[in-house]
């Protein structure tokens, strides 16, 4: 079983015009549109609330995103795509089960940096055995929430840092600053066992981010 969630890639597989078309279609109440949307999305939804509050409320909070689409949340092409819209709503109702406003105020050291900067090796790299995943969920739900969220959306779900950072409301040099920490954090936790330290060792080949 993969950590990553490979099957579902929010970049490149969107546009505008497409979103807007299947969020009205929706509203007109087009069975066949919910349907397709509710396929697409209900897994990375509920693995984002997973990491973020737990599989009590994970379930919840699929549920309640989609309602609130049924409910006539106007979704606006114009301000982004319809995955980070999802992931937005989502996020309004982790953050109520977490019992924080904003997930920031846990943040320490966040710093901007350059867009130039080369990307870290992630410490997802090279790990697809299957006595790996367990060990690394246990190190993601570990981290601080500020982190466990960048990981889930960048890593985990694949999205790029400017949907991340119009997910989380934050600029995008801050989703690369949390994500290098994060990055650092969680494969401190998984070097502690010597285990993984041959899957911590090399870059990704051809990494980048838009």
């Amino acid at each position: 079983m993969p950590v990553r969630a490979g099957s579902w890639r929010p970049r490149g597989s969107e546009n505008g015009s497409s979103d807007a078309a299947l969020a009205g279609a929706i509203r007109r109440g087009d069975e066949e549109a919910f349907a397709r949307l509710y396929t697409a999305y209900r897994g990375p939804i509920f693995r984002y609330a997973l990491n973020m509050c737990g599989a009590g409320a994970a379930e919840d909070v699929v549920q309640e995103t989609f309602l609130a689409l049924l409910r006539g949340d106007r979704f606006d092409a114009g301000r982004g795509t319809l995955a980070g819209y999802l992931f937005g709503i989502a996020r309004r109702h982790i953050l109520k089960r977490l019992a924080v406003t904003r997930l920031e105020a846990t943040a320490e050291g966040d710093r901007v940096i350059e867009a130039t900067a080369p990307d870290e090796p992630s410490p997802f790299d090279d790990l697809s055995r299957t006595e790996a995943v367990e060990a690394v969920r246990a190190a993601i739900r570990s981290l601080p929430p500020v982190y466990r969220e960048i990981i889930t959306l960048c890593e985990l779900e694949e999205l790029d840092y400017a949907a991340a950072a119009g997910v989380v409301e934050c600029p995008v040099g801050t989703v690369r600053s949390r994500l290098h920490r994060a990055k650092a954090l969680l494969s401190a936790k998984l070097a502690r066992d010597r285990t993984w330290r041959p899957a911590l060792a090399g870059p990704r080949a051809g990494s980048g981010r838009s």
